[in-house]
């Protein structure tokens, strides 16, 4: 079967038995079945951090549990470590780790802190697929880890996902969750053909931001396969046919794209060497080199002062300047209290959703772009 041999080819990059490997349609719904996986239930809490995607919390309300959010670090966008133990109480269940653009930090001590008030641990590799962490896959070390391969993913197949499950007891339940996963239609797998094809022919440096900003809108009303469709932005009810199973179309194109994630990984980190040597030279905000071991930089993070502004030269320039994230809870940007966000209470989140795009970094020449930030170099923030 095409799925097997999609999760040999991702048990070699994990190091890991294919057999803890299970596929779905998208990352989010791996999420899902982990939780569900971990008996989550009604008013049960689960820490995440306060910068992260709106599907994040979305999988946990879902279930009726409660997302609790822990503000970031600004030197890592992950979780501030220290603050984790005081949004513990009797109700928590898990905590979710988050490799932030691919970085991975203090997993150990977030491990350790769960393992002391008897928590389960999972990882948010859907920014990190192929990186490392000391040494290791990024998903080895907690209970369970999923990871994206939508658009703009280390590898893509479009849309999709996929979880690997490290706790034995765990594998069980997940395994019993396969019966309940739904086919996709003919009419999505057409849809999902159609807009892999598009993107191969005809997304390019002149036509990035219209197209993005069409894909966007038309996702926000359903009327494309997305990363984010209308309902999942604009409500906390789960959709239509949420627990979607994987199809042949996404295993055949993962093992073909998974050939190029290692020339891929290599050309992250030298764009992403360049980015922290010129903002470093020029006294500018970056990422220190004593991350880079465990950074995929699957974006390169940078502050500005007017991201609007700043956005708008790019797109004048034909530079493919990401928005990542956008808010909190990206992309939302009101009635947060849906997801059980007060932002007031994240002051580093807050902030920093209001000044961060993202360079690109899985680009051949990155003159361009190093021309483009030297140009507005004053735009750029020189410290948090």
């Amino acid at each position: 079967m095409i799925e097997s041999k999609y999760k040999k080819a991702i048990g070699l990059i994990l190091k890991c038995n294919p057999d803890n490997i299970f596929l779905y349609w998208k990352g989010r719904v791996a999420l899902y079945a982990i939780l569900k996986a971990m008996g989550i239930k009604k008013d049960d809490e689960i820490i995440l951090p306060a910068f992260t995607c709106v599907v994040v919390p979305n999988a946990i309300i879902y279930l009726s549990a409660k997302p609790v959010y822990v503000d970031i670090s600004p030197d890592t966008f992950n979780m501030e470590v220290n603050r984790i133990e005081e949004a513990i109480t009797s109700k928590t269940k898990v905590i979710i780790c988050q490799n932030t653009f691919g970085l991975s930090s203090n997993v150990e001590e977030i491990i350790r802190i769960a393992k002391k008030h008897n928590l389960f641990t999972i990882e948010d590799c859907t920014h990190g697929f192929g990186g490392t962490y000391n040494g290791k896959p990024n998903g080895s070390y907690c209970d369970a880890a999923f990871y994206s391969t939508q658009w703009n993913k280390p590898f893509s197949t479009g849309i999709g996902g996929f979880s690997l499950i490290n706790k034995s007891e765990l594998i069980v339940k997940v395994k019993q969750l396969e019966q309940e996963k739904i086919q996709p239609s003919f009419l999505e797998q057409l849809a999902l053909v159609s807009l892999l094809i598009f993107n191969r022919y005809f997304i390019n440096k002149f036509t990035y931001w219209s197209l993005v900003r069409l894909y966007r809108f038309l996702s926000k009303r359903n009327l494309i396969i997305g990363s984010n469709q209308g309902d999942e932005l604009s409500d906390i009810k789960m959709p239509q046919k949420y627990f979607k199973n994987i199809s042949s179309i996404q295993a055949r194109m993962g093992i073909r794209e998974l050939k190029k994630l290692a020339s891929f990984k290599k050309l992250r980190g030298k764009n992403a060497s360049a980015y922290t040597q010129f903002l470093k030279e020029n006294h500018k905000v970056y990422v220190n080199n004593n991350l880079f071991d465990n950074h995929l930089f699957l974006k390169y993070p940078v502050l500005v002062t007017n991201r609007d502004l700043f956005l708008k030269l790019a797109e004048k320039e034909n530079i493919s300047i990401g928005d990542w994230f956008l808010s909190p809870i990206h992309p939302i940007k009101e009635k947060f209290e849906l997801w059980n966000m007060n932002r007031d209470h994240f002051p580093v989140a807050k902030i920093i959703s209001t000044k961060i795009v993202n360079l690109p970094t899985d680009i051949d020449d990155n003159r361009k772009v190093l021309d483009f930030i030297k140009t507005h170099i004053d735009m750029i923030e020189s410290d948090f």
